[in-house]
C-alpha cells in the first residue's frame, strides 16, 4: 500500500469516528435555518466541532461576520481550500441542502487533522456565507475572492446536495442582481389623478419590456424578477414602487450585454410613467463555473474508491448560478454532486428540505467529508496531479476581473 492510500484510509476512518457528530451537526442547521450573513448558529456549530477536534477557526474574515477559516497541515504550500456553505432559503429553510455542506468540509478537516504530520501541504477550511441570492451584499465566495483570501490557494474543491451523484462538470451561468426603484407623485386617485406621477406604472411597463426581451435573448439567458413593492392603497396614487431582478447568462461578457438592455428596459419604464428611476446593483456579480476536469477526475476516483456511482454530470438540462464560480476563475477547482433525493425532489423545494434531512443526506455528508479529504491528500502529495490541473487552468479561460 502506497503512502497516500494509508493517509487515505485514515482520513476515512478518522471521518468514522466523527460521523455521529457530523450528522448531529447537518441536523441542527437544517432545523434552525439562518439567511445568508446570519448564519450564528451555524458558524457556531461548525466552529465549535473544528474547535472540539482541536482546529482553531478565525470567525469574522474580510469583514464578513459569518466568514470564518481554520487551517491543517504543514502550513505550506501546495494549498488546497475546501468550502462550506451553511445559508438557507426564505420561507423554504435548507431546500438547497446547505445543512449539510458545511458539516461534510469540517469533517474532512477534522479527518486530514488527524493526520497532519504527515501532509506535505495544507489544508485551509473556509466558511463562506450568503450563497443564496436572497439578501443584499451575498456571494460570501466573491467577498472572500476580493479581500484576497485565495490569493495563496493552489486548487479549491466543495461538495453539493443534488438529485444525482456526479461530478459538476457543465458549469454555471454568470449572474447579476438588480433593484429599480422607481420614484413618482401621491394624489388623491379620484379627486385629482392627474397630480399624482404613477411610480407602479414604471414597474408595469419594465415587466412589459422585460418579457419582449425575453423573444429576442438565447435560449440559454434567463431574466427572472418580482415586486417588492406596489404602492400602499388604491385610492392613493403610488408615489414609490420597486422591483428585483436577476439576469443571467453563460459567460459574464455576454451577461454584461443582456445586463445594459435589461437596464434600458427599467429606464423606457421609467420614461413612459414620468418617474425618477433609481438603479441599484443588491449584490455582487457571480462569474459562471469553470470546472477544472483534472481535479474532476481525481475527486470521481475517491468518491467511487468509497462505492458511490458518479455521473459526469447531471442528465437533466438547465443551470443555476453560484458564487463558486468565481472561486473557478481565481484557481483549479471542482465541486462534486451527491445526491440525497431523487428527480422529483428540486432544488430550492420544500421537497428537497426534506430530503436533507433524511438517511440519504446522512450517507451522503460522511461519503462528502471522506471525498472532498482524500482528494485534498491527492492534492497535496501528488505535484504532477496540481501541475496537470493548473496547466489546464492557464490554458482555460483564466482569471477574469473581479469587479470592485
Amino acid at each position: 500500500m502506497s503512502e497516500i492510500d494509508d493517509l487515505k484510509r485514515q482520513a476515512i476512518a478518522e471521518v468514522d469516528r466523527w460521523a455521529p457528530k457530523l450528522w448531529e451537526a447537518a441536523q441542527t442547521i437544517a432545523r434552525n435555518p439562518e439567511l445568508g450573513h446570519q448564519e450564528r448558529m451555524a458558524v457556531a456549530t461548525l466552529t465549535g466541532l473544528l474547535a472540539e477536534g482541536g482546529v482553531e477557526a478565525e470567525v469574522g474574515i474580510a469583514d464578513l461576520a459569518t466568514a470564518w477559516r481554520a487551517r491543517v497541515g504543514s502550513g505550506r504550500r501546495p494549498t488546497v481550500a475546501i468550502l462550506a456553505e451553511f445559508d438557507a432559503l426564505p420561507n423554504i429553510g435548507h431546500g438547497c441542502g446547505h445543512n449539510l455542506i458545511g458539516p461534510s468540509a469540517v469533517g474532512a478537516g477534522l479527518a486530514l487533522a488527524s493526520i497532519a504530520k504527515y501532509l506535505p501541504g495544507t489544508a485551509l477550511l473556509l466558511g463562506t456565507p450568503a450563497e443564496e441570492s436572497t439578501v443584499d451584499n451575498s456571494g460570501g465566495k466573491v467577498h472572500l475572492v476580493r479581500a484576497g483570501v485565495f490569493d495563496d490557494v493552489d486548487a479549491s474543491i466543495m461538495f453539493h446536495p443534488s438529485q444525482y451523484t456526479n461530478m459538476s462538470l457543465e458549469g454555471s451561468l454568470a449572474a447579476r442582481g438588480v433593484d429599480f426603484v422607481f420614484h413618482g407623485k401621491a394624489a388623491h386617485a379620484s379627486l385629482y389623478p392627474w397630480e399624482g406621477i404613477n411610480a407602479l406604472d414604471g414597474v408595469l411597463h419594465t415587466y412589459s419590456g422585460i418579457n419582449a426581451l425575453r423573444q429576442h435573448v438565447k435560449p440559454e439567458i434567463r431574466i427572472h424578477g418580482v415586486v417588492t413593492s406596489g404602492g400602499g392603497v388604491p385610492n392613493v396614487v403610488p408615489q414609490i414602487a420597486s422591483c428585483r431582478f436577476r439576469v443571467r447568462a453563460p459567460d459574464a461578457e455576454e451577461l454584461e450585454s443582456v445586463f445594459k438592455r435589461v437596464i434600458q428596459c427599467a429606464e423606457g419604464g421609467a420614461l413612459m410613467a414620468g418617474a425618477r428611476l433609481e438603479v441599484r446593483e443588491y449584490m455582487p456579480p457571480y462569474e459562471n463555473v469553470v470546472p477544472n476536469l483534472t481535479l474532476a477526475r481525481a475527486f470521481r476516483r475517491n468518491l467511487e474508491a468509497i462505492g458511490l456511482t458518479v455521473l459526469d454530470g447531471r442528465p437533466e438540462p438547465g443551470l443555476g448560478s453560484t458564487d463558486f464560480g468565481n472561486v473557478t476563475r481565481r484557481v483549479p477547482a471542482i465541486e462534486a454532486g451527491i445526491s440525497i433525493s431523487d428527480p422529483s425532489a428540486p432544488h430550492h423545494s420544500a421537497a428537497f428540505a426534506a430530503a436533507a434531512l433524511s438517511e440519504k443526506a446522512h450517507g451522503a455528508v460522511i461519503a462528502a467529508a471522506k471525498g472532498l479529504a482524500m482528494t485534498a491528500i491527492d492534492i497535496m502529495s501528488d505535484p504532477s496531479l496540481l501541475a496537470e490541473a493548473k496547466a489546464e487552468f492557464d490554458a482555460g479561460p483564466g482569471r477574469l476581473r473581479i469587479p470592485s
